[in-house]
């Protein structure tokens, strides 16, 4: 049993963002979750913000406006050859509102216990 996450980082192309969430919501997170070894799935979109004036002010902006977590019940490289095996075969569609040339995924386990503020 995995403790790992999956994290997919992903944009709309331009022009796009309605059709890119509708097949998102209704469509992608169903077919990955269908896959052996994912057990949960969350959406999430940017949260536009400022950061106030000082030295750290010139970071640049995240390069993503939409974040997928999974939690994966499995090892990564299993879920990763059936998710991939799935993409190959059509059993997972990929819409043409999503820009692939954005899209960053990759599984993260743990570093450490979890540590909640006193």
């Amino acid at each position: 049993m995995s403790d790992s996450l999956f994290f997919v980082l992903s944009n709309p192309v331009d022009g796009a963002e309605d059709a890119f969430n509708k097949w998102y919501d209704e469509t992608h997170v169903h077919e990955v979750l269908a896959v052996p070894g994912i057990s949960t799935a969350q959406r999430y979109m940017l949260k536009p913000h400022e950061l106030p004036a000082n030295d750290l002010a010139d970071i640049p902006p995240p390069a993503h406006g939409y974040l997928a977590v999974y939690e994966v019940a499995a090892e990564p490289a299993t879920v990763m050859t059936e998710f991939m095996a799935r993409l190959g075969s059509g059993a997972m569609t990929l819409s043409p509102a999503l820009d692939l040339a954005t899209v960053t995924m990759g599984f993260w386990e743990p570093r450490g216990p979890r540590l909640e503020s006193p």
